[in-house]
């Protein structure tokens, strides 16, 4: 074997070496949007009217690349809304679980480690769009969720998590 030979070879070892190093730190990082989250009720939007009692969003990763989310929505009269989902991030419908009075169904897609985008459907029809974001540090997550009021006119609003499990 020449010397060119050799470079090449070595060369070739370490950028395997390196694809499944870069892989296995990959499948192994955690995303940051595992784990639980509560509903800050003291930054609810004005336009939102009364809020609930509480609030909490719980992503689990359920093995075969997808991926449950639960929530739960304790209102001022200590009733409590349960919704889950199982989906992949691929974009393609999911049916919900649970209470459906604002959706039935869903698709999400993840452009980016720190943002979930989240379509939701009612009777097959759009119901409204939320985009979750996760902040620099892990410890904040951003709910924006847009829809239309019952004037047809469009709006966005702002929710904001904090972190209180992993």
């Amino acid at each position: 074997m020449n010397l060119k030979s050799s470079r090449i070879l070595v060369a070739s070892a370490c950028l395997t070496f390196l694809s499944f190093s870069t892989a296995a730190l990959s499948a192994t990082r955690q995303s940051p949007f595992l784990g639980t989250w509560e509903l800050d009720t003291t930054r609810m939007p004005d336009t939102y009217g009364p809020p609930p009692k509480r609030v909490t969003f719980a992503f689990q990763d359920v093995g075969s690349d997808q991926w449950r989310t639960t929530v739960e929505i304790t209102g001022r009269d200590d009733s409590v809304r349960h919704i889950a989902i199982q989906y992949r991030r691929d974009g393609r419908m999911a049916h919900g679980e649970g209470d459906n009075s604002e959706a039935d169904s869903a698709a999400f897609k993840s452009p980016a480690p720190n943002i979930l985008v989240m379509s939701q459907a009612k009777d097959k029809a759009l119901a409204g769009v939320r985009v979750y974001s996760i902040s620099a540090d892990g410890n904040e997550m951003t709910e924006s969720a847009a829809n239309v009021d019952s004037t047809g006119a469009p709006f966005v609003r702002n929710f904001y998590f904090k972190r209180i499990a992993r």
